[in-house]
Formats: structure tokens, sequence, C-alpha cells
């Protein structure tokens, strides 16, 4: 696919295949869906690694994305960005997009109550989330109102993530999630353009977005995907680059070979934990930062400036 080739509206088609998927509309153009780590947080078999690092209750966290719109085709994206859909001609109001989402949520959990293996205490709790991740599919800042999105959950008592492709430094500056993410799949300008395949020349927003960070006055991570083969390198690099956004957290994690990447790579290119860690510990090395955490199973550390973790409160 061309950098330049337009974006299509969302079809019939990728609607159904939205939801073959197990995701749900959120309004004319959002969506929710369950994560695994739900599903296995209600059997007691296990929690996102957010939970061990963030304090973050698994079954309680909704999973959504104000917009299918990204300005990106990452190679390792388990999106289907070969579906890609256009900017809306009109967008939903926060609220509805809120009241949207909770709906759709209910519906999911709802959804698992009839297995004997569930958590009859989690599965109750479950319809309170505590928690929304706003990266499931698409580019968040994309949405307009994303600053009056998080102040709607945050009425609501819920707290927030938001990842973000860093494309837009101008809305990342308007935000003000719980945690703000910013994903960085690529230690220079010519590897972003092979990783990530971007639609126009926006690495400088990245790089100026990585410099908003700095100021930002919330919780901060910088989360790279490693794809073996790929992006597994120059760990320099990606130091350079998060130095200048001084983030709280650096969580380096590995690509998984799952949903739509399995069209664009292969088992091949999931690097081992193992292997994670040796690079995580370069990257820190190069950083002057320290490794607070790891999870094995999802192939994922987490670096800090002091090698210490603190719960979202």
């Amino acid at each position: 696919m061309s950098n330049s080739e337009p974006m299509k509206p969302i079809t019939e088609s990728t609607k159904d295949l939205l939801k073959k998927h197990g995701y749900h509309l959120a309004g004319t153009h959002g969506a929710v869906k369950t994560c695994l780590w739900l599903n296995k947080s209600l059997r007691n078999d296990g929690d996102c690694y957010k939970s061990k690092f963030y304090g973050i209750t698994s079954h309680r966290c909704i999973q959504m994305t104000p917009t299918l719109v990204c300005n990106h085709r990452c190679l390792h994206c388990w999106r289907a960005v070969e579906a890609p859909v256009e900017v809306p001609e009109k967008w939903d109001s926060p609220q509805d997009i809120v009241e949207s989402c909770l709906a759709g949520q209910h519906r999911l959990v709802s959804g698992y109550g009839g297995s004997e293996i569930m958590d009859k205490t989690k599965w109750k709790e479950a319809f309170t989330p505590k928690h929304v991740a706003i990266s499931l599919s698409g580019e968040p800042t994309i949405y307009p109102y994303l600053p009056e999105l998080i102040e709607e959950f945050h009425k609501k008592d819920l707290t927030t993530f938001v990842v973000t492709n860093g494309t837009n430094p101008g809305m990342v500056g308007d935000i003000k999630p719980t945690q703000l993410y910013i994903s960085l799949n690529a230690p220079d300008k010519e590897a972003y353009g092979k990783v990530c395949r971007p639609l126009g020349d926006t690495w400088e927003n990245i790089k100026h977005s990585l410099e908003v960070m700095k100021d930002f006055k919330a919780r901060t991570a910088v989360r790279i995907t490693l794809t073996k083969g790929v992006n597994v390198s120059a760990p320099e690099g990606y130091a350079r680059l998060i130095e200048a956004a001084e983030p709280d957290y650096v969580e380096l994690k590995a690509y998984m070979h799952l949903g739509f990447s399995r069209m664009r790579l292969s088992r091949d290119n999931m690097p081992s934990h193992r292997e994670v860690l040796e690079f995580s510990k370069e990257v820190a090395l190069a950083l002057g930062y320290l490794i607070a955490d790891e999870s094995e199973a999802s192939r994922v550390v987490l670096l800090s400036k002091d090698g210490e973790k603190r719960d979202i409160v």
C-alpha cells in the first residue's frame, strides 16, 4: 500500500469483519472490545501485565477507541489496517461515545455469565469498570474531542490510559489522561517508514510529541513493540529519542503473532522474553534507566528512572 493511497469509508463487510473479531461499535465511529486478560481475570487465570506494573484490575478495564481511523499501517498491528476507514463527516459527542462504550462493555461482560468457571464475584465487579484503555484501534488523537472524552470518563470515576502514536503533538499537549503513552517503534526516521508505514511525513511530529511529554502533568510512558528482524536494533537511537521525553516508564514488549499481523509477519518475528530482556538492558544502559519489573507471560519489560514502579491511585 502506498503512503498516498486515500482512506476508504467503513463498509458493511469491514463492520462484519470487526464484529467477527469481537468488536462492538460505540456510536458511529468508535469501538469497544474485551481483551484476553479480562477473560483470564474472570477465570482467575492471570492478569494483564498492567495489573502487575500499575495495579490495574483487568476484569474492570474497558478497552476502547473513539475512532477507527489511523494514519499508520504498522507491520506489527493486530488490527485490520488493510481495511482502513476515512474521517467521518460528523463526529459523535464525547457523551454519546462514553455511554455507548459503557453499554457495549455491559453487553460483552453479560456474555460471560453462563460460564461455570467464572469467578462470580469478579463477574459482578466487571459491570462496574474502573479503568479505560483508549488504545483499541485507530489513532485516538484524530478524534477532535479527545480532551472532553477523557473528562467524561473521569467524571464517572474511571482512570484513563491514552496510547498515541505521537503524530498529533497539539492534541497530545491538550489531553489530561491518568497516564499518557507514546508508541515509539523505530529508533530513526528510516526505520520508522518501514515499521509504521505512515500516511505522510510525520516523524518530526513524533519527536515534537516526545518533547511535549517532558512537561506533561501526569504519569507518562513510552512503549516500544519489538519485532525480531525489523526493529530490535540501535538501542542508543531509542535512548536518544526517549531522553527528550523523560518518561516515568518505558515498556519494551515483544510483537505477538496475532490477528491481522499474521498477514504481514511470521512467528519467527516474535522475540522471546529473554531477547526482550537483553535488548531492554541495552536501552536501559544507554538511557540511564533501571529495570523495574518484567512479565514473562506477556514478554514485556518495564524500565523506570529509579527502578521503582507505582500503582495508579
